[in-house]
């Protein structure tokens, strides 16, 4: 029995190139695109961190006493994040060569920052926080002036 044109018509490969092209398409550009905004999303937070320490450093190195220093890095910090809506994790402050005071002249003083990234359009699922944040940490340090007063 001779096939019918109609079947041979159906079974050809005319115009599925479209169609496998926009399959294709659409399986490699979600992930892409999460990709980049994934990336956008921890870049932007890195240099949110990285400008918090930065200037927490510089309160603490140009502050009148040792705790106006420490309460304007905490403020310098919370102003840092909040654009991102961000919260710092954790909060280093070292000074040398004296610990106890970050005013001492011609001392250091070294700032750490750690905040906690959550990936974008990720649900909370059943609690666990395990893969769906990144830590991000940024460091910096900041001489005293010799000459201050």
């Amino acid at each position: 029995m001779p096939r019918s044109r109609r079947w041979t018509d159906l079974a050809a490969d005319d115009g599925s190139a479209s169609i496998e092209f926009l399959t294709i398409g659409m399986l490699l550009t979600i992930p892409l695109v999460y990709l980049v905004l994934a990336m956008a999303q921890l870049q932007a937070a890195t240099l949110a961190t990285e400008g918090a320490a930065r200037q927490a450093a510089r309160m603490v190195a140009t502050a009148d006493s040792h705790g106006a220093g420490l309460a304007a890095a905490d403020a310098a910090i919370a102003v840092a994040l909040a654009d991102l809506g961000l919260e710092p994790t954790a909060v280093d402050v070292a000074c040398a060569p004296t610990p106890s005071d970050c005013t001492t002249r011609g001392g250091t003083v070294q700032v750490a920052v750690e905040v906690t990234v959550p990936l974008p359009l990720v649900p909370p699922v059943l609690d666990l926080d395990v893969g769906l944040s990144v830590p991000i940490t940024a460091q910096a340090a900041q001489p005293v002036s010799e000459l201050r007063p």
